[in-house]
């Protein structure tokens, strides 16, 4: 059921999300399309998520996007008045707490950078409410690389033991998510999600609006038209469906530019949702030696990492 609508404010709104934008020119939604779009969503009962470029929007803009309760997604250099803050790299990680503190921080990270820079995690997250990771480049991922990064969630995982023993609750998506939640919280772009773009078209999420082959899914005129939308919900998922990596954000984008199905991950997003999933339950343990923590929430034992190789036995 649709809950969110996405509008793209500029060509160059930041990513925040595994996709990136490679977009420099500006081109600002025209403010008709804008107020269609928030009409729209008014009528449909739609809760807004405005995405924001780099740079101060006109008066009229911003009057604008009051008129309606919303989430602001911003870079950090705009971060006045966002409620998620976007980390475009490692050095604007290291800005964001002395910016703010009070809200969740996306960090945009490409596969490598993580690998080498994750002790640069720790000493941000004690000051940070909510820190999210999100790989640009998951497909990248190699099996070389699946042996790194399950030593650094191992390493990650002790630290954060050490603030937890201190009565320091740090929240970090690719450790803690899991340990919080009794479904899957993936992004459900396309059924519970769809992406206004400043064209006055919809599409699934913005990588749709971004990449050369997306495609749009009805415009703002005429309304939604998406083909076959029960591909996008996750009981139409055969490999998700049953899957209990609950942190593992499902792109629906990263679906379709890897194996050309939106509701088919790869591999690699399997292989490291579920590193991911593991190191969660082993944290887990780790903390009820120290206390009662996340009483009733459990973590079965696995023995695979890709899903698929489990229904193939």
């Amino acid at each position: 059921m649709l809950q969110y609508l996405v509008i793209l404010l500029d060509d160059t709104s930041v990513s925040f999300c595994h996709y990136s934008n490679p977009i420099k020119e500006r081109n600002l939604i025209p403010l008709d399309i804008l107020k269609k779009g928030i009409l729209w969503a008014m009528k449909e009962n739609l809760m807004i998520q405005f995405v924001f470029p780099n740079y101060v929007l006109p008066e009229e803009y911003l009057k604008m996007i009051e008129t309606i309760d919303h989430t602001k997604i911003k870079p950090l250099e705009q971060s006045v008045g966002a409620d998620v803050i976007v980390a475009q790299s490692w050095e604007d990680l290291g800005k964001v707490r002395k910016v703010r503190t009070d809200i969740p921080v996306v960090l945009r990270t490409s596969k490598e950078d993580l690998l080498v820079n994750y002790e640069q995690i720790i000493p941000n997250l004690k000051d940070i409410a909510h820190l999210n990771i999100g790989i640009s480049d998951v497909n990248k991922f190699t099996e070389a690389d699946f042996g790194r990064y399950k030593v650094i969630l191992g390493k990650l995982a002790k630290n954060i033991k050490d603030e937890y023993k201190k009565g320091k609750a740090v929240q970090l998506n690719i450790l803690t998510d899991r340990m919080m939640l009794d479904k899957m919280n993936n992004c459900n772009a396309g059924y519970e999600s769809i992406t206004l773009a400043p064209d006055g078209k919809f599409y699934i999420c913005p990588a749709f609006y971004l990449e050369p082959d997306g495609y749009t899914i009805g415009d703002i005129q005429t309304g939604l038209d998406i083909k076959n939308p029960q591909l996008y919900r996750i009981d139409h998922a055969p490999i998700c469906k049953n899957c209990d990596a609950y942190q593992c954000r499902r792109c629906i984008w990263l679906n379709r530019k890897t194996t050309l199905e939106v509701n088919t991950p790869s591999h690699e997003q399997c292989v490291v949702s579920h590193l991911e999933r593991n190191a969660s339950q082993q944290l887990l343990e780790s903390l009820r030696e120290c206390g009662n923590f996340f009483e009733g929430r459990t973590i079965s034992t696995i023995n695979y990492l890709d899903p698929f190789n489990n229904i193939n036995e």
